[in-house]
């Protein structure tokens, strides 16, 4: 399966087209949903479900926050990639994606004070703020900006990186640490790096494909 359209900018010629309208949001959906294993962030929805044991607020809570903090993120993924040449971009974008499979081997861990930030407001206002901050500079947060600078349309990719977080995330929340202590992290990790590693050559193969038809 091709990943994906290159940004509209670069020549017709030498990026084929589209063949299936869903490859941004399907991806996208993917790419996150295997990244955000083992992440800190679904630690924290772990910490979450276990300090406070409400489920749905928690569930409502890191959808908001999610769809809000990704929504920017691929904001600025589609700005950079008008603001950026198409060349500097794709460069970038291959860094990126080999950087997260790096990224992606390493272990996360989530600081137990980081449950309790905001909880005076209720707990949907709690875990939106608490899941908010913790997403910023976070890796599915910086794969949500290279796949909107790489993807479109923009609204599928954040479509599809906001439902594999929920993918990812919700059953932790429901089924709690019993669900939790069956993940296979190693596995999930090594998942993640293999998918982000492929995403970086595909893209560095079309880059070099392109460059040598020009």
């Amino acid at each position: 399966m091709r990943p994906g359209r290159a940004h509209a900018r670069f020549p017709a010629s030498n990026v084929p087209a589209l063949e299936n309208p869903l490859n941004a949001f399907l991806v996208s959906l993917i790419a996150v949903a295997v990244a955000e294993i083992g992440d800190k962030t679904q630690l924290l929805s772990l910490t979450l479900a276990a300090k406070y044991r409400r489920p749905w607020p928690i569930c409502i809570g890191i959808f908001i926050a999610t769809l809000v903090n990704h929504a920017l993120a691929g904001g600025v993924g589609a700005l950079l990639a008008n603001w950026i040449s198409p060349i500097a971009m794709r460069w970038a974008v291959v860094i990126s994606f080999l950087g997260m499979a790096v990224w992606a081997l390493i272990p996360d861990k989530v600081d137990d004070e980081a449950a309790s930030k905001g909880a005076g407001h209720g707990l949907v206002i709690a875990t939106i703020v608490t899941f908010f901050l913790a997403e910023m500079g976070d890796k599915t947060q910086l794969a949500t900006v290279a796949l909107a600078a790489q993807y479109q349309p923009l609204w599928q990719v954040v479509a599809g990186t906001t439902l594999g977080m929920m993918i990812a995330n919700v059953p932790v929340v429901m089924l709690g640490s019993r669900f939790a202590e069956r993940i296979p992290l190693r596995a999930a990790r090594l998942t993640a790096a293999l998918l982000f590693l492929g995403l970086g050559q595909w893209n560095l193969f079309e880059l070099l494909h392109a460059s040598g038809s020009a």
